[in-house]
C-alpha cells in the first residue's frame, strides 16, 4: 500500500489527488499540508486520517492537533520534513508558487517519487530539481500528456514538442483588456482551476511557464517548444516527428486522469473519468497565438533562454502581479508590464544555488511591491 504526501490537499489539484486515492483504495495518506482552509482540511483529516498534517495557521494547528490527536504543523519548514517522510513513496507537490521548491527538493533528496503539479518549482530551479530526473512524474496535463508521447520512443526522433493552449477567456474577446474584471478574468472555458493559475491562463503566462517546464522535463532547447491554441482542450500535447508526422494525446478535460498516472506510473489502471467521445467533440481547431494581446508567453520564452535569475524573477514578480490583479491594485494589462521590468532588472546568467534562488525570488518580489506602489 503506497503512502502518499499531498502537499496543497486544500487547493485544486489536492482535492481531486483525494478524489483519485478514494477510487483507489490501495494507496493510503500519510500526510497532508494545506494553506489556510481550515474547514477542508478537518473534514480531509477525518476522512482520511493522515498521519501528520500542516496547516498555515497557528490557532487552526493547535484546534486540529486537540480534535484529532495528531502532529499538526503551523509552518512552511515543516512541508520538507513532511516531504522526506521516511514512511512516505509518494509525493504529490501541488503547492502554489516557489514556495514548492524546498520541500520537493526534500523529497527527491531523500529517494521519494514526486508528482509534480507545481510547475513554479522548475521554472525556479530546473536545474537542481533534474538532477533527480528518474523520480519526477509530471501532473500537467500538458506534461504528463508529453511524458505519455515519449514513453518507449528514442529522443533523435522528434523534432519539436508542441504544446496546446486553450486561449483562455479572452480569446475571442473584442473589447480593451485593459478594463476586463476579475471575474471575466477567472471565467475559463475548460478547465477548472485555482484563481492564480486561472489568471496565468488568461494572460497565457501558464503556457509560458510550462514551455520553460518542457524545457527542463524533457531537456529540448527553446527553439524546438512550440506553442498553439486549440480551444477545445481535447488534444493536450503533441511530438511532431523528424518525418513530420504528429503524436498526439487526447483524453477528456480533467485533471484526475494525469493526476492518477503520476501515481501509478508506469500501470495505466482503469479510471473513474469518461471515455472521451469523439464523436461527442465533433470537430477540433487550431489557432496561432496573438502575441501582441498576450505578451506573457514571450516574457516566458525570453527568460527561458536568458537563464540565471530572469526565469526566478519572472515567477516572482508574476506571482506578485496575479495577486495584485486579484485584489484590485493593477489592470489585467499591467501584469506583463510590472513582470518584464522586474524580469529585466536582473542580468546574471549563472546556475544559481537554492539559496541564491531564494535571494533572488525575495528581491523580485519586493522589486514587484515597489513597482505596484
Amino acid at each position: 500500500m503506497p503512502n502518499v504526501v499531498i502537499l496543497g490537499s486544500t487547493g485544486s489539484i489536492g482535492t481531486q489527488t483525494l478524489e483519485v486515492i478514494r477510487y483507489l483504495p490501495e494507496f493510503k495518506v500519510l500526510g497532508l499540508a494545506a494553506g489556510s482552509n481550515y474547514e477542508l482540511m478537518r473534514s480531509q483529516i477525518a476522512e482520511f486520517k493522515p498521519a501528520f498534517a500542516s496547516i498555515d495557521n497557528e490557532s487552526y494547528a493547535r484546534a486540529l492537533r486537540e480534535e484529532f490527536s495528531l502532529p499538526v504543523y503551523a509552518d512552511s519548514d515543516h512541508l520538507c520534513a513532511m516531504a522526506a517522510d521516511p514512511r512516505a513513496d509518494v509525493v504529490v507537490v501541488a503547492l502554489v508558487g516557489a514556495i514548492g521548491l524546498k520541500p520537493t527538493l526534500a523529497a527527491l533528496e531523500a529517494g521519494k517519487r514526486v508528482a509534480l503539479a507545481n510547475k513554479e518549482t522548475l521554472v525556479a530551479g530546473g536545474h537542481l530539481v533534474m538532477q533527480y530526473r528518474e523520480q519526477i512524474i509530471p501532473i500537467d496535463s500538458e506534461h504528463s500528456a508529453l511524458w505519455q508521447c515519449f514513453y518507449g520512443r528514442e529522443r533523435d526522433q522528434v523534432d519539436k514538442i508542441v504544446l496546446t493552449a486553450s486561449g483562455g477567456p479572452f480569446r475571442k474577446f473584442k473589447g480593451s483588456l485593459e478594463t476586463v474584471t476579475v471575474e471575466q478574468a477567472l471565467a475559463h472555458p475548460s478547465w477548472d482551476m485555482g484563481s492564480k493559475i486561472t489568471i496565468d491562463s488568461a494572460t497565457l503566462m501558464n503556457k509560458g511557464l510550462e514551455v520553460i517546464e518542457a524545457h527542463w522535463l524533457f531537456d529540448f532547447p527553446y527553439d524546438r517548444i512550440e506553442v498553439i491554441i486549440h480551444p477545445e482542450s481535447i488534444i493536450h500535447s503533441m511530438l511532431r516527428l523528424r518525418d513530420g508526422a504528429l503524436i498526439a494525446h487526447l483524453g477528456t478535460t480533467d485533471m484526475r486522469l494525469p493526476i492518477q498516472y503520476s501515481l501509478t506510473y508506469p500501470s495505466v489502471v482503469p479510471s473513474q473519468v469518461e471515455p472521451l467521445d469523439l464523436a461527442g467533440v465533433g470537430s477540433l481547431h487550431f489557432e496561432e497565438v496573438d502575441h501582441k494581446r498576450f505578451p506573457s508567453l514571450q516574457l516566458a520564452y525570453r527568460a527561458g533562454c536568458h537563464g540565471g535569475a530572469q526565469p526566478i524573477a519572472l515567477n516572482a514578480a508574476n506571482e506578485i502581479a496575479v495577486s495584485a490583479f486579484l485584489q484590485g491594485e493593477i489592470k489585467f494589462t499591467q501584469i506583463p508590464q510590472l513582470v518584464e521590468e522586474v524580469m529585466e532588472s536582473f542580468t546574471d546568467k549563472s546556475f544559481p544555488s537554492l539559496e541564491e534562488i531564494l535571494a533572488v525570488d525575495r528581491e523580485a518580489r519586493e522589486r514587484a511591491r515597489e513597482w505596484i506602489g
